[in-house]
């Protein structure tokens, strides 16, 4: 009897025991400068479309191969923390002189440390100060200036009226609707390598090569991070004229091993199975199953994407979808990808390359081309179940019975 009890409760907890996790990730590979662009974008939204199914844990370009930190930004940071605070008792007592003196200190410091800064942060409370004690001091001009720059880094900062004397709130409010806060300027930031993500005053502007326009004068921080690649920042001065930001990004050891292997992954994925380099792909990011997209400059303008979904550890591939596209002007390039990644995981359920010749309208198709008929798998697959000649997975889930 208790035997038979036991064997119950086995049983009943198999049942109620959760699928075992694959851990997926989409690896993007461009195979010229011309693509470069595109990676982390088309990766992000691959992996936007992978967060949809059930049983993946899917880890991005960051968890495989990190941020590293700028550990002199982060070392300028700490110094300038120590100065603020510093700057922030003499500014309270009203000893103007000395709180000049350690804020001008303290926002060099600042400049140097955008690398591991988030957002304005205390800068902008030190740049309000400063421009306070020069008001005070009777440097009304270089006031000016830096409620430019306060303006410049937060445009919505407010000032404590418990703390700032009426006088400096009221030139600040002058300075606001000044001829001078109405100008404008661009930056156009390019990166070694390019698809760097850019991030303006801690918000996140776009992929390198990208130009940030119409920016008001004053001081802004420009960020610049790409997995695998030390963190760049740079507090850069905006005028009427326009500026260039050239930085060439410091790459791991880590990335570095696997950028040497890039081109023979991006020669195996387009196989019908991998190889030994999928396998060491597989062991070394710790990975079993991966989207892999090949991108690569087409004809004109257009940028060819091959993605081919594989069982890294067998180098088996699942199924494999070709598309060529121009641009993402209207933002469509996030909804071709995920079509494709729907495609190509949807397509799991079977061995036979044969589901990746589909009844897809779409394949073999460019740009954005009839994407009102289709629906997006994922989760909220619907699709009709009468229809012949039809996707072998309709009302199933993406991973179901693996």
């Amino acid at each position: 009897m208790k035997f038979a009890l036991l064997c119950s409760l086995i049983a009943v907890q198999a049942v109620a025991a959760p699928p075992s996790e694959k851990r997926v990730a989409a690896l993007i590979l461009p195979m010229d400068k011309g693509s470069e662009t595109l990676t982390l974008k088309v990766e992000s939204f691959a992996n936007e479309a992978l967060n949809e199914y059930q049983g993946f844990t899917v880890r991005t370009s960051d968890d495989l191969f990190g941020i590293a930190a700028d550990e002199d930004a982060a070392a300028s940071l700490k110094r300038a923390e120590t100065g603020f605070k510093e700057s922030k008792v003499a500014f309270d007592e009203r000893n103007y002189e000395d709180a000049e003196r350690k804020l001008r200190a303290t926002i060099k410091e600042y400049g140097k440390s955008v690398g591991a800064m988030k957002n304005c942060g205390n800068l902008c409370d030190a740049v309000a100060m400063f421009g306070s004690v020069l008001q005070a001091r009777g440097d009304v001009e270089e006031a000016k200036i830096a409620i430019l720059d306060l303006l410049a880094l937060s445009p919505t900062f407010e000032l404590d009226r418990k703390r700032y004397p009426q006088n400096f709130l009221s030139l600040k409010a002058q300075v606001a609707t000044s001829r001078n806060a109405q100008l404008r300027g661009n930056v156009t930031v390019k990166t070694k390598p390019a698809g760097a993500r850019v991030f303006l005053n801690g918000e996140l502007q776009g992929y390198s090569p990208v130009t940030l326009q119409t920016l008001p004068i004053g001081k802004h921080l420009v960020k610049i991070e790409r997995p695998g690649f030390k963190q760049l920042g740079v507090m850069v001065e905006v005028t009427p004229e326009d500026q260039d930001i050239n930085s060439e990004l410091t790459a791991t050891s880590g990335y570095k091993a696997f950028d040497a292997l890039m081109d023979r992954l991006a020669g195996e994925a387009l196989k019908d199975k991998g190889g030994q380099t999928m396998t060491s792909v597989s062991n070394s990011l710790k990975l079993d199953r991966a989207v892999i997209g090949v991108l690569k400059e087409g004809s004109g303008e257009s940028t060819e994407l091959t993605m081919a979904y594989f069982d890294l550890r067998s180098g088996r591939r699942i199924a494999i979808k070709r598309v060529a596209f121009q641009g993402d002007e209207f933002g469509q390039l996030r909804s071709e990808v995920a079509r494709m990644v729907n495609h190509l995981v949807n397509s799991g359920e079977s061995t036979s390359d044969k589901v990746t010749r589909s009844s897809d309208p779409l394949d073999n198709k460019a740009g954005t081309e009839e994407w009102q008929g289709d629906d997006r798998g994922g989760k909220n697959v619907n699709r009709d179940k009468k229809a012949k000649g039809g996707d072998p997975l309709d009302s199933a889930s993406g991973t179901d019975d693996w």
